[in-house]
């Protein structure tokens, strides 16, 4: 597209109101090896630090925020065998949870913690949890308490997988280390009524942790009652002897996606650490197809009293109905309580053509934004495998979604960087203080781009560019006096000779400052 379609556009948008649409970088990650199923983190005391892993053994990282990523594959004595988890700890290091394949032992009969603590490069051989001799450790995933350094895992082991014998059984069991991976509890069993080993519908799968603000262990699955719940108020010591119905699962959790090779709904639990004004909320996120085979949809539940009760459940996706919604992840930003959601979704065509996109909700999942983060969709065939989820990290408004995609063939995992301060939930809606700075557009550019703000109050502002070492590059306004409304200002790179990287545009008045990373190539 032509610079100057681009600028007569830009023009356009000073005059009619502006609408939050964004488009967001999308990022190849890897391409090697077949990558699925992957899982992403940043670093929350270092943003620009992000690692990320995809089935079956691969690890990435990065040191720049996501837009360039180093790889590797992960080996460990205990054997790799997928299920990849990443999760980052309180000292920065980061966790490699995946399933084993041990040469000496049986097919994926443990679950596996791999540690780094150099950002990705270099990961140890790891320990293990929940070995019961020839039975099957599978789903895994992981929480830290932020507290005390706890590491929490649940997952689900089989008597025998695949087997269809009704005395074989599946249940949802739960291990955690006290120093930093080095070690695991002896595993305990955390459901009450088993499911199947079909690894289907009855089968009971899809235990996420996720931690209270007393330091309370939260997690939900799906099997044979539906959509179930438990807890523990003493670090997982103990677990009540009866589980919580959260909701029906109309359909069964695993259901038909055409072009899928397996698609699944399984859920994802998140609670609310905000300190906002839905600190300590409990959040379940999950998709069902309760509305028919080809309207497959987004779900959420909600839990202000431990998880004692639930909401009734909440339509997510925003489009008409009659569309596929599928492979849903949800993460919390705890600076913020903001609830952010990734899905595969095809409400743009009447094929399998697919898009990736993004649900964020300001206001405790009472309303919902969508917005596409996918540059171009993806036609997936069933004769590939997609793995059986996606993820995405946000720390601080930094947001990062991770997903696999099929391109002539050939399967990528990728990201997007959004770096936002505020995505525009709530139409008409204004941050408090005197303004709020809105992304700049395009980005990433080459030569110009454009900075929009919103004066609130009349209010003499300051809008500057620094590199990533907090340098001032460029003052593109200097202590203005703006009546209230809404500012756009054109903004030449070439004219102060900045070279292709990061950036950071600010906008100051008094000692309100509110900043937004920008990509220059």
């Amino acid at each position: 597209m032509c610079y100057n379609y681009i600028k007569c556009l830009i023009l356009l948008s000073v005059i009619i109101p502006f609408t939050g649409i964004a488009q967001y970088l999308n990022v190849m990650i890897g391409n090697q090896f077949y990558p699925e199923e992957p899982s992403i983190m940043i670093n929350p005391y270092n943003t620009d630090q992000v690692v990320a892993a995809a089935n079956i053994n691969l690890y990435y990282y990065s040191g720049d925020g996501g837009m360039t990523w180093a790889q590797g594959e992960l080996s460990s004595s205990y054997g790799v065998w997928g299920d990849p988890c990443i999760i980052v700890d309180t000292a920065g290091h980061f966790y490699f949870f995946h399933l084993s394949n041990p040469p000496g032992g049986n097919w994926v009969d443990r679950i596996v913690c791999q540690k780094t603590t150099d950002g990705g490069q270099t990961w140890n051989n790891g320990s293990y949890m929940g070995l019961n001799g020839s039975k099957v450790q599978d789903k895994e995933w992981t929480v830290v308490d932020p507290a005390n350094n706890y590491l929490y895992t649940t997952w689900t082991q089989f008597d025998a997988y695949g087997s269809a014998n009704p005395m074989d059984s599946s249940i949802i069991r739960f291990s955690r280390s006290t120093d930093g991976g080095e070690s695991w509890s002896e595993a305990v069993r955390i459901n009450r009524v088993a499911g199947d080993c079909i690894d289907s519908d009855n089968t009971v799968e899809g235990a996420v942790p996720a931690l209270g603000p007393n330091g309370e262990i939260y997690t939900s699955w799906a099997g044979p009652l539906g959509l179930v719940f438990t807890k523990s108020l003493d670090q997982g010591i103990t677990w009540p002897a009866e589980n919580v119905f959260v909701a029906d699962f109309p359909g069964g959790w695993d259901y038909a996606i055409p072009g899928i090779y397996r698609a699944n709904g399984l859920p994802v639990t998140c609670c609310d650490l905000s300190g906002g004004p839905y600190h300590g909320r409990i959040y379940i996120n999950w998709s069902d197809q309760r509305n028919g085979l080809n309207d497959t949809d987004v779900w959420l539940t909600k839990s202000d009293d431990g998880g004692e009760t639930w909401s009734s459940i909440i339509r997510v996706n925003d489009d008409p109905p009659g569309k596929q919604q599928f492979f849903t992840w949800m993460t919390i930003d705890q600076t913020t309580g903001y609830l952010y959601f990734v899905f595969y979704d095809r409400r743009n065509y009447t094929n399998n053509l697919t898009d990736v996109y993004l649900a964020v909700s300001e206001d405790g999942g009472g309303t919902f934004e969508n917005i596409k983060i996918s540059e171009s969709p993806f036609n997936p065939i069933a004769s590939v495998f997609f793995g059986d989820y996606t993820n995405i990290s946000v720390h601080s408004e930094i947001i990062r979604p991770i997903w696999a995609r099929l391109d002539e063939g050939n399967l990528s995992v990728w990201t997007a960087l959004i770096d936002s301060l505020h995505v525009g939930i709530t139409p008409g809606k204004e941050i408090a203080g005197p303004l709020s700075l809105e992304q700049n557009y395009p980005n990433p550019f080459q030569e110009y781009t454009y900075f929009p703000y919103k004066i609130h109050t009349p209010a003499s502002v300051t809008l500057s560019v620094f590199d990533m070492f907090g340098r001032q590059v460029a003052v593109v306004v200097q202590d203005r006096l703006h009546q209230p409304g809404k500012y756009v200002e054109q903004f030449d790179a070439s004219q102060y000779n900045l070279s292709p990287g990061f950036y950071y545009v600010s906008l100051t008045c008094g000692e309100q400052t509110q900043k937004r990373k920008m990509i220059i190539e």
